[in-house]
């Protein structure tokens, strides 16, 4: 996995690593490589050798780089100007050096441009853009280079305007609050920003610039982000030995008759999964065996016989009888997924001593109103302290579902998944992914691997089944199938 470091432990890095450095290696580094991904990107855009640049340039270390990386542009032959929003605080040395390469500073956007580098504020920034900054911003829309199409952006380290350490942009009115970037090349590790939040959707694509501050960022990082290769060493591996109690067993207690649907598809994210056998238990078992005939259907969580794990909530409903199915997944002393219905019955403070009770792991998967109805508020700008706090409150893995969900521990960690889509905001979607990762709590991978194997294959499939036009759930469980099919077995 790789990880995600608060600003803070990024600083302290910094000067850890620079004390043991000449002055400026560390920005001759990090421009190096900006320079380095800018000139790619310009290659495709018929090379950087009179290419139309610009640098959008604030104060501090972050405008420096991107001044110095605008003068490795210009030796190359680049036709690079600048803007400076604070000429009397802009990097002096780093201005030199652009001056010397045949950078130009200008007052206003050019009139082209392949190229713009967004170095406005870095890892130091506080609160959405600003004047000037912000009008800047918002004419970058219509700057065109020399193929007549739109300039590419690149943020130099971070977007300009998000929140570094939670991932949030304040909503923009008149004027954007942050950069949109097309790239972000970022310097020595990734930023929470970069990963979680409205603001990962900014940042675009995200390069990785070793400046060599690994081995000083001693601190715990504020975040992981799951891979594929996490993925594939996650996923249980078939022995020859293997038959379909081994496999493990999952239960379902999803849908209802008024909402058979629900209970379809979860068994259809179930089947996705690496279990040996599914037993459904809920008042749509007509409905399953007519799509599912493999599967062992009953009425009730009491008839269904032994599982290694149960969901529990998609289209349960919330009355009387749905609160009893809930209470006897509860009873039962295996992980449990609990989505959708069986959130809205845990507000019923009735169920708080079956909690309590328990001591099987759990799983919760709400969005952000059902958050809400738990917590009594919206997650806010914070999503990563959000799942952290509920977590530790109800003492389970929180998956906190968004565009990038968020993974929660009690114990204190986090991660997020990076393959979300916007895709997957229709009806059925959640149902699909509760019974994936119930089949994954089956087959026995710990609570916080099994959620985070789910939500990227979910994504995965999201984002195959968007490639065919608009995605529905049944859309999503038919994209699992190609997805799952290359992972190891």
């Amino acid at each position: 996995m790789r990880s995600a470091w608060r600003v803070a432990d990024v600083r302290n890095a910094e000067q850890a690593l620079m004390a043991t450095l000449p002055p400026g290696t560390l920005m001759r580094r990090a421009a190096g490589g900006l320079a380095g991904h800018c000139a790619r990107l310009l290659a495709g855009r018929g090379g950087t050798y009179g290419a139309p640049v610009l640098l959008l340039v604030g104060s501090g270390d972050n405008g420096g780089d991107t001044l110095y990386a605008g003068a490795r542009l210009a030796g190359r032959g680049a036709q690079v100007v600048a803007v400076l929003l604070s000429p009397d605080r802009v990097h002096p040395d780093g201005l030199a050096a652009f001056r010397a390469a045949g950078g130009r500073t200008v007052e206003r956007l050019p009139d082209r441009a392949d190229l713009v580098l967004d170095g406005i504020v870095g890892i130091g920034g506080t609160g959405g853009l600003r004047e000037p900054a912000a009008r800047l911003v918002a004419g970058l829309a219509t700057l065109r280079g020399r193929d007549g199409g739109r300039a590419s952006v690149v943020a130099v380290d971070v977007p300009s305007g998000v929140a570094v350490d939670t991932g949030d942009v304040p909503q923009p009115s008149e004027l954007p609050t942050a950069v949109t970037a097309d790239v972000t090349v970022t310097f020595g590790c990734l930023k929470p920003a970069l990963v979680v939040g409205p603001a990962a959707v900014h940042a675009g694509r995200v390069e990785l610039v070793d400046i060599g501050l690994g081995p000083w960022l001693r601190a715990d990082p504020a975040l992981r982000v799951t891979e594929w290769s996490d993925v594939t060493d996650w996923w249980p591996r078939v022995g020859p030995e293997a038959e379909k109690y081994s496999r493990g067993v999952v239960g379902l207690a999803t849908g209802s008759r008024t909402y058979p649907g629900a209970a379809v598809l979860s068994v259809g994210g179930a089947l996705a999964g690496p279990t040996g056998m599914i037993r459904y238990a809920g008042g749509a078992r007509d409905e399953v065996l007519r799509h599912y005939p493999s599967v062992v259907a009953t009425e009730r969580v009491g008839e269904a016989g032994r599982v290694q794990a149960w969901v529990c909530g998609s289209g349960l409903g919330t009355d009387e009888a749905a609160a009893t199915e809930l209470r006897s997944v509860l009873a039962a002393p295996v992980p449990a997924v609990l989505d959708a219905d069986a959130l809205t019955l845990l507000v019923d403070g009735s169920m708080a001593k079956w909690l309590r009770q328990r001591d099987a792991p759990i799983v919760v998967t709400p969005h952000d109103r059902e958050y809400a109805r738990l917590c009594g508020e919206a997650p806010g700008a914070d999503r990563v302290e959000a799942a952290l706090r509920l977590a530790s409150w109800m003492k389970a893995t929180v998956l906190l579902k968004g565009d990038r969900t968020v993974v929660a521990t009690p114990d204190g960690r986090a991660a997020v998944n990076p393959t979300g889509t916007s895709a997957l905001a229709t009806g059925g979607t959640g149902d699909v992914l509760a019974g994936l990762l119930g089949s994954l709590l089956a087959a026995g991978l710990p609570t916080d691997r099994a959620a985070l194997t789910a939500a990227y294959l979910h994504g995965l499939a999201g984002r195959e089944a968007a490639r065919h036009g608009p995605v529905s759930a049944p859309d999503v469980v038919a994209g699992l199938r190609p997805v799952v099919a290359e992972l190891p077995r």
